[in-house]
C-alpha cells in the first residue's frame, strides 16, 4: 500500500519560487508574531492606541536598521546610532526657530547634514579603530554617543542662551483624524508616510543598486571584497553616512510627535528599544529587525495603556532580550562574537627582579609608600566637610571601578550595567541598616553576596554567546532595576527614609564625615588587597587565559563558563560592596547616583583610568567626580567622550598605564646608572605582537617577580615578561631568571594544571 505523497508547490499551484519565499518567511515573521501575541493576550488596546504603537515602533526600526548597517559593515554594537540624529535635528529646529526658515528648506539641510555627520564621524573616529578589536571599537562608540550628545546640548548657545527643553516641531500643515478617540495629527500623518517610505527605500538601495549589492558583499566578508576591488573603506563611509540620515529622519518624527529629546534622553529612551529588535534580528536580518521593532512599539504602547505606570516596558524589553539570547542558536564564523573580548589595555610588567634588589628602587617603594599613606591619612584633617565627603565618594567609585578591572580587565567582558549591581548593594545595605539595625559588616556581607548573585544571573543568558552581547544584557539589565525592580513606586521595601550609621562592630561610632572617610579607604585597601590575591592565584590565570585564547584553555581542561561565572560573581560581590559603602556615605536611598547614564559613566572612567591596573581605578574616579563637581552637565559629555577616545587611540592602558610608563624610565635610568641590561625595559610595547598562547595557570605559590606590583595583568601574577623569560612554572626554564636574556623553552601545556579544569 502507497503512503499518500506530500504536498508539493505544484500540488497545491504555488510555484517553486514563491513557495520557497513563503518558507523563508516563517523565520522573519515568527518572533513579531510572537510578541504581537503576548501584547493581544496580556496588554489588549482599542485599534487607535494598536495604530500609534506601530508608529512608535517604525520610528524604533529606523534606528534599529542604522545599529543593524553599521553591524554588518563594522561588525560592532553602535551606542552612538540614536545620537547621530540629534546634532542635525537641533540644527534644523534651530534655523526654523531662530533664523525663521520655513519648513521645505530646513529640512533637506538637515538631511544633509545628517549624511555629512555620519560619514565625518566614520572618517574621523571609526576609522582610526580599522584595525582594533570590535568590542574596542563599541566602547569608542560611548565616548562618541556622549561627544554627539554635549553637541546637541551645546549648539542651541549659538543662538540663544536658553537651554532646549523637549521642544516640538511644528508641521508645516493642518490636519487630523480620529480612530478610537485617538487623534493623529499632521506629524503624525507626516511620519506614517515617511516611515514605510524610508524602510523600502533602504531595502530597494540595498538590494537593487550597485551601491548596495557592493555593501552586502563587504558586510559579508570584507578581505575577500578588497581582493575583488570593492573600495570597502568608502563603502563603510557610505554605510555610516546612511545610519546618519536614519538617525535624523527617527528623531526628527520623533520631534514632531513627542517632543525633541535633547541630550542623552534618547540614547536610553529608544537605544534599549533599538537593541531589543537588534538581537532578535539576530543583528544582520534586516526584515526581521524592522518587524520586530513595530511589533515592540505596539507591545510599549500596549504595556502604557493597560498597566499602571509606562515604565514597566523595561523590564518587560530585558525579558525579551534574555529570551532572545537564549532561543536563538549560537552562531560561529564571522559574525559571530564568540572571542570578541577586551584586549585594549598593555599589560602592567612586574618590577624586574635585578632591579627590584636594589637600593633604589627598595628605597623609592618605602619611600612612595609613606608618601601614600600619609596623604591618605591626612586629607580629611586638611580639608573641610564637604570636600572631605567628597573625597570619601571618590574612594568608594574607586572600588566600584575595580569591579570591571575585574570583569573587563581580567575576562575581558564589557559590562553596562555595574550600576546596577551598585544599587543593589545600596538597597541591601540601607534596608539591613535601618529595618535590622545591622553592623556595617554585616550589612556589606549581605550586600555583596545580594550582587553576587545578581551579576551571575544577569551573565548566565549571555554566556552562550558573549562578546556584545553580554554588554547589551547588562545595559537592559540596568535600565531595568532602575525603572522597575528599585523603584518606589512598585515596591514598598525599597528603603525611603534616613538610613541610620549604626556603629561599627557595635562599638566604633561612625558620626562624622572623618570617619566614613576612613570606613571608605579602609574598605578600598580590602578589596585592593583581595582582587591582588585572587590576580595572583590560579583563578586569576585562568581568567587571563580565557581573555587570551579561551579554545587553548578549554584544551587543557580549563571550563571557561564556570571561571566567566565566577568573574561575574566577584564583579558583581565588588560592586554591590561599593554600593553599600556609598548608601552609608549619603546616609539615602536616592534614584541619581543609579540612573542609567550613570552605567555608561563608570565604565567610561574605569577606561579612562585604566581598566587594567588598580591606580587607574583611583584616578578614573577621581575624572568622574573631578567633572562632576567642575563641569556642569554639558561639559561633562565633553570631558568623558573626548577622555574615552583619547585613552583609546592614544593611552590604552588608561591614565594608570601612563603611571607605570613613568615608573619604567625611573626603572630605565636606574639601569643605565647601575649598568644593568634589562630587555623587558627596553623592548618597545606599542608593537602588536601575534597572539600568545594562555599564560601559566597555576604555578608554585610565592614565585610572582614582584610581590608588590599591582595584580592587574599576566605579568603581575606569573612573572611572565614580554621581553624576558618565565618567572614560574613546572616546565622547563621554570627557573630562569627573567632578564638574564636567555630564552626559555615553552612547557607543553600551562603549568600545574596536569590537563585538569
Amino acid at each position: 500500500m502507497t503512503a499518500p505523497a506530500a504536498a508539493t508547490p505544484v500540488a497545491t499551484g504555488l510555484p517553486e519560487r514563491a513557495w520557497s519565499r513563503v518558507r523563508a518567511l516563517g523565520p522573519t515573521a515568527l518572533p513579531p508574531l510572537a510578541i504581537l501575541a503576548v501584547q493581544l493576550v496580556l496588554f489588549p488596546v482599542p485599534l487607535g492606541i494598536f495604530l500609534r504603537g506601530i508608529l512608535v515602533g517604525g520610528l524604533t526600526a529606523l534606528v534599529a536598521l542604522g545599529m543593524a548597517l553599521i553591524h554588518r559593515s563594522n561588525r560592532i554594537l553602535n551606542f552612538a546610532q540614536a545620537d547621530l540624529g540629534g546634532v542635525p535635528a537641533v540644527l534644523v529646529l534651530m534655523l526654523m526657530t531662530a533664523w525663521g526658515w520655513s519648513y521645505y528648506v530646513a529640512v533637506p539641510v538637515g538631511l544633509v547634514a545628517a549624511l555629512l555627520v555620519g560619514g565625518l564621524v566614520e572618517l574621523v573616529v571609526i576609522r582610526r579603530f580599522r584595525r582594533a578589536p570590535r568590542l574596542i571599537l563599541t566602547v569608542a562608540t560611548i565616548g562618541l554617543s556622549q561627544l554627539l550628545a554635549a553637541a546637541a546640548l551645546l549648539m542651541p548657545r549659538l543662538w540663544t542662551d536658553d537651554r532646549l527643553l523637549a521642544p516640538r516641531i511644528e508641521a508645516p500643515f493642518s490636519a487630523s483624524f480620529t480612530i478610537s478617540g485617538i487623534v493623529f495629527g499632521a506629524n503624525d500623518i507626516i511620519a506614517m508616510v515617511v516611515v514605510p517610505v524610508a524602510i523600502v527605500a533602504l531595502a530597494w538601495f540595498l538590494q537593487r543598486t550597485r551601491l548596495g549589492v557592493a555593501i552586502r558583499a563587504s558586510a559579508t566578508s570584507a578581505d575577500r571584497a578588497e581582493l575583488l576591488g570593492i573600495p570597502v573603506l568608502r563603502l563603510q563611509t557610505l554605510v555610516w553616512a546612511v545610519a546618519g540620515l536614519l538617525a535624523f529622519v527617527a528623531t526628527f518624527l520623533r520631534a514632531g510627535i513627542l517632543g525633541l529629546p535633547v541630550g542623552s534622553a534618547l540614547s536610553f529612551g529608544i537605544l534599549l528599544r533599538a537593541l531589543a529588535a537588534l538581537l532578535i534580528g539576530r543583528m544582520t536580518n534586516l526584515g526581521l529587525v524592522a518587524t520586530s521593532a513595530i511589533a515592540l512599539g505596539v507591545l510599549e504602547l500596549g504595556v502604557a495603556w493597560n498597566a499602571s505606570s509606562p515604565l514597566l516596558i523595561d523590564p518587560i524589553l530585558a525579558v525579551v532580550i534574555v529570551v532572545a539570547l537564549v532561543v536563538q542558536r549560537r552562531q560561529e564564523g564571522r559574525g559571530g562574537d564568540q572571542g570578541s573580548t577586551w584586549r585594549a589595555a598593555e599589560e602592567v610588567r612586574p618590577v624586574p627582579a635585578v632591579l627590584a634588589r636594589t637600593t633604589e628602587v627598595r628605597v623609592g617603594r618605602v619611600v612612595l609608600g609613606l608618601l601614600l599613606a600619609v596623604v591618605a591619612l591626612g586629607l580629611p584633617h586638611v580639608l573641610s566637610v564637604d570636600r572631605s565627603l567628597k573625597v570619601s565618594a571618590v574612594v568608594i567609585y574607586g572600588i566600584l571601578a575595580l569591579s570591571l578591572v575585574v570583569l573587563t580587565g581580567w575576562t575581558g567582558q564589557v559590562s553596562l550595567g555595574q550600576v546596577a549591581f551598585f544599587a543593589i548593594g545600596a538597597v541591601v545595605g540601607a534596608k539591613a541598616s535601618t529595618d535590622y539595625d545591622a553592623d556595617l559588616v554585616v550589612a556589606l556581607v549581605l550586600a555583596s553576596a545580594a550582587g553576587a548573585v545578581a551579576a551571575v544571573a544577569v551573565g548566565l543568558p549571555a554566556l552562550r554567546r558573549g562578546g556584545l552581547y553580554l554588554a547589551v544584557t547588562t545595559f537592559a539589565f540596568a535600565l531595568a532595576t532602575t525603572s522597575y525592580l528599585l523603584n518606589r513606586r512598585f515596591f514598598e521595601w525599597v528603603p525611603s527614609s534616613r538610613v541610620p550609621r549604626n556603629p561599627l562592630l557595635g562599638r566604633i561610632s561612625l558620626d562624622s564625615p572623618t570617619r566614613i572617610y576612613y570606613v571608605a579607604l579602609v574598605g578600598f585597601v580590602l578589596v585592593v588587597l583581595a582582587v591582588r590575591g585572587i590576580r595572583r592565584s590560579r583563578t586569576g590565570r585562568v581568567l587571563i587565559a580565557i581573555r587570551e585564547n579561551e579554545r587553548a584553555a578549554e584544551a587543557y581542561g580549563v571550563s571557561a563558563t564556570r571561571a566567566k561565572l565566577t568573574a561575574f560573581a566577584l564583579s558583581g560581590a565588588i560592586a554591590a560592596f561599593a554600593g553599600c559603602l556609598f548608601v552609608q556615605h549619603q546616609q539615602a536611598f536616592g534614584s541619581g547616583p543609579f540612573a542609567p547614564g550613570q552605567n555608561f559613566a563608570v565604565f567610561t572612567m574605569a577606561v579612562i583610568g585604566g581598566i587594567a591596573s588598580v591606580p587607574g581605578a583611583v584616578l578614573g574616579a577621581f575624572f568622574l567626580q573631578g567633572s562632576q563637581w567642575l563641569l556642569p552637565t554639558d561639559w561633562q559629555f565633553v570631558a568623558s567622550g573626548v577622555g574615552v577616545l583619547i585613552v583609546l587611540l592614544v593611552l590604552p592602558s588608561g591614565l594608570g598605564g601612563l603611571l607605570f610608563r613613568l615608573r619604567d624610565a625611573a626603572l630605565r635610568a636606574v639601569a643605565r646608572r647601575r649598568g644593568l641590561v634589562v630587555p623587558s625595559l627596553v623592548g618597545d610595547d606599542r608593537v602588536d605582537a601575534p597572539s600568545a598562547p594562555p599564560p601559566p595557570i597555576s604555578g608554585p605559590d610565592g614565585a610572582d617577580a614582584d610581590d608588590d606590583a599591582p595584580g592587574d595583568g599576566p605579568g603581575a601574577a606569573d612573572g611572565s615578561d614580554p621581553g624576558g623569560g618565565v618567572a614560574h612554572g613546572d616546565g622547563p626554564g621554570a627557573h630562569a631568571p627573567p632578564d638574564d636574556g636567555r630564552p626559555a623553552p615553552t612547557p607543553s601545556a600551562p603549568a600545574g594544571t596536569g590537563g585538569r579544569g
